[in-house]
């Protein structure tokens, strides 16, 4: 189990200059979306990834001792307008086709939310892009990973564990984040949230995602690692069990200082996690 971040809390910048930042904090991986952390080209748009380019991001990251474990794709996969939705699974697919050039073998997503409220139809929808997604990443020998996220059509470890049921494939499967699991109505049952989690998804893990939550006025708030509310004894002795070594990758910490707290929060937790066995 080693800790890495988001890219793109280092800012958005050459990708020479990100790398370089990464290194000098002390990460060894980093979860990479191209256009947050990027600057140029324009990876808002599909098309501009080549083996080349690839090669090259991924050979700054490696001069400083940076792997790149997750590409990330937070795009909605079920979007209404036909053609947006077209756009957003070409942009994907481009990441599958390349990913192994990056040296990554899992992209991410969050299946997206809708604020209207969601129709039987936006179920089936997802399931056709999945399926879509899936076929292309069963010809490059890569990882889809969906993140059960709060709001969002796959929003907790049971909706997820039911859509994968009708993906039969082994080429999906679970990046992890309990904070995404947690809500001001559950936040007192969090054990309970976090060991469903596990109990329903813990083969399936790919990576796994840190960050922490605390209450204010009543609503969730998250904040970095360390600085909160989450059970991370819980969730590091299950990730012991379930996934040792898995990839744990830092959110919220938006400082150096604070990215320096949080990672020694994490290390510490993983350590102890490690000499204390597994949670039965």
């Amino acid at each position: 189990m080693s800790i890495g971040v988001l890219a793109h809390l280092m800012g958005k910048q050459p990708w020479d200059m990100l790398a370089e930042k990464v290194g000098k904090e002390g990460f060894s991986h980093v979860q990479l979306a191209l256009w947050k952390a990027i600057d140029s080209p324009n990876f808002h748009c599909p098309g501009y990834l080549s083996p080349g380019l690839a090669r090259s991001i991924h050979a700054a990251f490696k001069r400083h001792g940076v792997s790149i474990s997750v590409l990330a794709c937070y795009l909605h996969l079920y979007e209404r307008d036909p053609e947006q939705r077209q756009e957003n699974l070409e942009r994907f697919k481009e990441l599958i086709r390349y990913a192994p050039f990056f040296d990554c073998y899992v992209v991410a997503a969050e299946v997206g939310k809708m604020p209207g409220g969601f129709i039987p139809e936006d179920w089936e929808v997802l399931k056709e892009s999945l399926e879509l997604l899936i076929e292309e990443a069963e010809k490059h020998g890569v990882f889809i990973g969906i993140e059960p996220a709060n709001d969002h059509l796959i929003g907790d470890a049971e909706t997820l564990e039911r859509m994968m049921e009708q993906l039969p494939s082994s080429n999906i499967g679970v990046i992890l984040d309990p904070g995404n699991l947690l809500t001001a109505e559950n936040v007192s049952r969090q054990d309970e949230v976090i060991e469903q989690a596990f109990r329903r998804l813990g083969t399936k893990i790919l990576a796994c995602h840190a960050k922490d939550r605390i209450i204010e006025n009543g609503q969730m708030v998250t904040v970095p690692p360390g600085s909160g509310h989450l059970n991370y004894d819980l969730y590091f002795q299950l990730l012991q069990q379930y996934k040792p070594e898995v990839d744990i990758i830092m959110e919220a910490a938006n400082t150096p200082e604070q990215r320096k707290f949080s990672k020694t929060f994490l290390e510490q937790k993983h350590n102890l996690a490690k000499t204390g066995g597994s949670c039965q």
